[in-house]
């Protein structure tokens, strides 16, 4: 596998075997997956371009401008629409494969020059009973699709054919992505051991006098160093009451001596992702009121990770974190009352206003309901989600929180759910005690 080759390592038969299974969900439809789109940093300048998840999931296609057409029905088949191979325009934007080549590594039963797409598409969807399609990704497909369902509404009602209505792709792709094969397992443990190398190198660089887009630059070198095509998301490097912002990724004040880091971060593997944060002091050790704060947050973390287990609910996950950190922020003088009120009153969102966990794959925030039918999904074995419990106290916090402003804790580790428990694929890579913190902090091993 390399940066370019996310196909690289997984057998043409898995995609098979994932297009079969969204086949017998289909029934008669048709599931129209269009590619990611360009995305420009100002004019003509491009960004790096990121495949689209379920495009890949389903064909390990990765190329920019394609679009993939799964038929169900009596003989399901996998239609591919790609660009044609253009040497002058090759020579600024590098090879592609064409109608042909792609036919073969993707495993087609049919492919186009996307020149073809106006001509042969609507036949495709007129054999359908329903499209599968995410309206608003481009707009001639919107338009085709739109026509394709105002022709049967209008004409088909005769002769009993054609879509009659338009469905998201996640009604099918979701639940199958939710559980990961043995392949994606294997990259989402790459992707953690990566994302691991990161966070070390983060503890050894931030240090008092470093600005956070120092530690940022060494994070995101460490990730293309052992592997990764880069970060998963925007590196977070939070220092002081920057931790306090959940999603701070500005990354431009300098560290000062006292500070906790609060580092959240991941490595792209194969087109996977890595997300798990770390605490840690500046200084090289925790005051004591940082690390009450941290000790609560770190027991959250283990208390949630061992309940993450098969017949176990997301829920369950989460409010076992909130006992803990609730129990906490008594302990600590923060909230006055019972557990159990306290719980009932949901008194802990003032400082721990996010949840537990989400789902982890193709996506940080991967696909799949967190609740079914009204209830908090059961956990099964192949599914990964992190568990991210947290403590932050903006500046100026009052009352019994007064004595923790700008302290802002958050431990984050990612967690495969196995036949007989979890595993948890990250805290063995880097441990989270408030001693290990100390111990690692500055780059001391």
């Amino acid at each position: 596998m390399t940066h370019s080759d996310p196909m690289a390592g997984i057998p043409a038969d898995v995609f098979r075997a994932r297009r079969a299974s969204v086949s017998s969900v289909l029934g008669r439809g048709v599931l129209v997956l269009p590619s990611a789109p360009r995305l420009f940093r100002s004019r003509d300048t491009e960004t790096r371009y990121r495949p689209d998840s379920e495009l890949f999931y389903l064909t390990g296609c990765t190329e920019a401008d394609a679009v993939a057409v799964l038929a169900g029905g009596d003989e399901a088949r996998l239609v591919l629409f790609v660009r044609d191979r253009d040497p002058e325009a090759e020579r600024w934007s590098g090879p592609v494969l064409g109608p042909e080549a792609a036919k073969e590594r993707f495993g087609a039963d049919e492919t186009h020059s996307l020149s073809e797409l106006e001509t042969s598409m609507p036949a495709l969807l007129r054999e359908a009973d329903a499209i599968y399609y995410r309206a608003g990704r481009r707009e001639l497909l919107d338009r085709m699709i739109f026509e394709a369902l105002s022709y049967s509404r209008s004409r088909g009602q005769r002769k009993g054919i054609g879509p009659r209505s338009l469905v998201d792709p996640g009604e099918a792709l979701d639940e199958l992505r939710l559980v990961k094969d043995r392949h994606e397992i294997e990259r989402l443990r790459a992707a953690a051991r990566v994302s691991a190398e990161g966070h070390r190198v983060a503890l050894a660089a931030a240090r008092p006098g470093r600005g956070e887009w120092v530690v940022e630059a060494e994070i995101d070198a460490a990730f293309r160093r052992h592997g990764a095509r880069g970060p998963a998301f925007d590196t977070i490097v939070g220092s002081g009451a920057n931790a306090c912002v959940l999603h701070y990724v500005a990354n431009g004040r300098v560290i000062e001596g006292g500070d906790l880091v609060l580092v959240d971060a991941g490595a792209e593997v194969g087109l996977y992702q890595g997300d798990m944060s770390r605490t840690f002091p500046a200084s090289g050790r925790f005051s004591p009121e940082q690390r009450d704060v941290y000790e609560v947050v770190d027991a959250a973390r283990a208390e949630a990770v061992a309940t993450a287990a098969p017949g176990r609910s997301v829920a369950e996950v989460h409010e076992t974190a909130v006992r803990v950190l609730t129990t906490g922020l008594v302990e600590l003088g923060v909230l006055d009352g019972t557990l159990d009120e306290l719980m009932d009153q949901e008194a802990h969102e003032t400082f721990f206003p996010h949840q537990t966990s989400h789902w982890l794959g193709l996506d940080v925030h991967d696909p799949g309901d967190y609740a079914k039918e009204g209830r908090s999904r059961r956990l099964e074995p192949g599914m990964v989600l992190t568990v991210e419990p947290g403590l932050y106290f903006p500046a100026g916090a009052e009352g019994g929180a007064a004595r923790y402003a700008g302290i802002g804790v958050r431990v984050e580790d990612e967690v495969l759910v196995t036949e007989d428990g979890s595993e948890n694929l990250t805290g063995a890579l880097l441990p989270t005690s408030a001693d290990d913190m100390e111990s690692l902090a500055g780059g001391v091993s």
